[in-house]
């Protein structure tokens, strides 16, 4: 079972999956442009595309670890997402 790092800041949050399991759930083209990658990751922002990954994934709170920063996640920084870039 893989565990999953959903990062929060005082603003907002985000799921972080690697790409390959995006790919291979489907679903690259129906998460929006408010998630970001970096490195073979996605990470995926609270409202929408986290849902649907967590959805599709079949996952569990169990399945889930947070991490919270009182500054702006490092992932803000990151490239939006974009679909024709997901391996």
């Amino acid at each position: 079972m893989h565990n999953y790092t959903f990062h929060c800041d005082p603003g907002h949050g985000w799921l972080a999956v690697p790409l390959s399991e995006i790919r291979k759930l489907g679903i690259a083209d129906k998460i929006s442009r408010f998630s970001y990658m970096s490195g073979g990751m996605a990470y995926l922002e609270e409202d929408c595309d986290a849902p649907l990954f967590i959805k599709a994934a079949g996952l569990t709170r169990e399945d889930i670890t947070e991490t919270h920063t009182n500054g702006p996640a490092a992932c803000r920084n990151f490239d939006d997402f974009d679909p024709a870039r997901v391996p």
